[in-house]
């Protein structure tokens, strides 16, 4: 029966991507969090960030011009931070 294979399939995949975006909402929320605290550490939370969101593209969760947007509001937001 195809459908009840296609059916398994969708629940590995459901699985598999909501587990990838929800590592990918988190770090973006710890990156914002340490900009708007203005940690040292930002720099490291936000190329993490960076980092999941590439995954996030390659693994056909995000599309590419979302996680690029994404990105270029943190890395400004850190570039604000650093003029300080």
């Amino acid at each position: 029966m195809p459908a009840q294979k296609a059916a398994r399939q969708s629940v590995k995949r459901y699985a598999r991507n909501m587990s990838i975006r929800r590592t990918t909402r988190t770090g973006i929320v710890q990156a914002r969090r340490a900009l708007a605290t203005g940690d040292d550490e930002s720099a490291e939370a936000v190329r993490k960030a960076m980092s999941l969101l590439d995954i996030a593209v390659r693994k056909g969760i995000l599309h590419k011009n979302n996680a690029s947007r994404r990105k270029a509001r943190l890395a400004a937001a850190l570039n604000r931070l650093e003029a300080r």
